[in-house]
């Protein structure tokens, strides 16, 4: 198993030889024995490493959700090359960040959900590199959450923000290198696009399949359990429900001060959720929502990923609160995001009729029939994009 970033040095020097390169990273972007893609970039004595360029969370991974980077650059001491945040005054590399560049460089792991950024500084990037006229270089690596399950409803257009800029289902079963080339042409990008594909691996292989080092993408994305639930319990974000962050398993724990954990749990039980188990805990977060305060609520236990689904039994979680305690408001107010109009959940769904059908505690199956037109149509642009067997997934 070879990550983009493990071939790129044997097999696609030629790619960046002689030139001035960008590199997009974070603290994740480790090849298979933990060397940081910064430091293997500036040994490489066929290129120059002349920029750096952080997503959200910071190019170190230090800071937490919605918490907005140093403004400018900095230089990074060691490296002797600036650094910039992607996630401050800017999202996307502007021409003087890239005046220095002759190529763009990007190795940031994915965790194969819609919402998580990191996708979309790709995408803006992209535009940056066809602006600048310079080539853009993708790192592929396994999406970890496996390349074959795709679940939740495809994002409409009318709600695209930075959690969701173009017509993604919430768990799209593709690679960053995969979502490239399909941003490229079915966007209109039209970059000079280069993806160094994977080696080794197939679509139905998880993260812990592959032998590679996990590292923590995100502060809140621990381990590879926390990225198995993330697709649906993101939806969390867009409530006053704790999603669990301030606790060690974000995500995974989400409750409320007023949640009884055995009535929710027995609530849900006559559903039988398949692939988890739904257990009654209590906890106090240490920040973020409730910091503090004893919370009820439930963890989820992963018992067959394979039947798992998270986007489910996040909705199923969400009808039976909403079914138990009706007076409690549920949905958080703007913004979300830097989305100032709309309502957050709504953003994260990427369509308002998720929220309209929790409160009308409408039956799973509808739920699904309603999305599946799009679904139907998500799977047939992204087929001609897949790298990696079985392409008819």
């Amino acid at each position: 198993m070879q990550t983009g970033l493990d071939r790129f040095f044997t097999d696609y020097l030629d790619l960046v030889r002689n030139r001035r390169v960008g590199l997009i990273c974070s603290p994740a972007s480790v090849d298979v024995v933990y060397r940081h893609a910064a430091d293997l970039f500036a040994a490489c004595p066929a290129f120059r490493l002349t920029a750096l360029f952080g997503p959200q969370h910071g190019i170190r991974g230090e800071t937490q959700d919605n918490m907005i980077e140093w403004e400018g650059w900095a230089r990074d001491a060691r490296l002797g090359v600036p650094v910039y945040s992607l996630y401050g005054k800017t999202r996307q590399p502007t021409p003087a960040m890239l005046a220095d560049v002759d190529v763009l460089v990007f190795d940031v792991p994915d965790v194969g959900t819609r919402v998580y950024t990191f996708i979309w500084t790709m995408a803006l990037a992209m535009q940056a590199a066809k602006a600048q006229g310079i080539p853009f270089i993708v790192l592929d690596r396994p999406n970890p959450i496996g390349g074959l399950d795709i679940e939740g409803a495809v994002l409409e257009r009318d709600w695209a923000s930075f959690v969701g800029m173009y017509p993604l289902p919430m768990r799209h079963a593709m690679t960053v290198g995969e979502l490239a080339r399909m941003f490229n042409e079915t966007e209109a990008i039209g970059c000079e696009l280069h993806v160094v594909p994977l080696a080794g691996w197939s679509r139905p292989q998880w993260f812990d399949t592959t032998w590679l080092p996990w590292v923590m993408p995100s502060p809140n994305m621990p381990t590879l359990d926390t990225a198995t639930v993330y697709p649906g319990m993101v939806l969390l974000e867009g409530t006053v429900l704790s999603e669990g962050r301030g606790t060690t398993r974000p995500f995974e724990i989400f409750g409320a001060p007023f949640i009884d954990p055995y009535d929710l749990a027995a609530a849900l039980e006559p559903l039988q959720l398949p692939g988890v188990h739904l257990r009654p805990m209590w906890f106090q977060p240490t920040f973020n929502k409730f910091t503090g305060q004893l919370c009820g609520g439930l963890q989820l236990h992963v018992q067959n990923r394979a039947t798992f689904r998270s986007y489910r039994t996040a909705v199923e979680i969400l009808k039976a609160i909403r079914r138990l305690y009706p007076r409690e408001p549920l949905w958080s107010q703007p913004p979300y995001e830097y989305v100032f109009d709309k309502v957050p959940f709504d953003v994260i769904a990427g369509q308002p009729r998720l929220r309209a059908a929790i409160e009308a505690d409408a039956d799973w199956a509808d739920i699904a029939q309603a999305d599946e037109p799009a679904l139907t149509d998500f799977c047939r642009r992204r087929a001609d994009y897949l790298l990696y067997e079985p392409r008819s997934a």
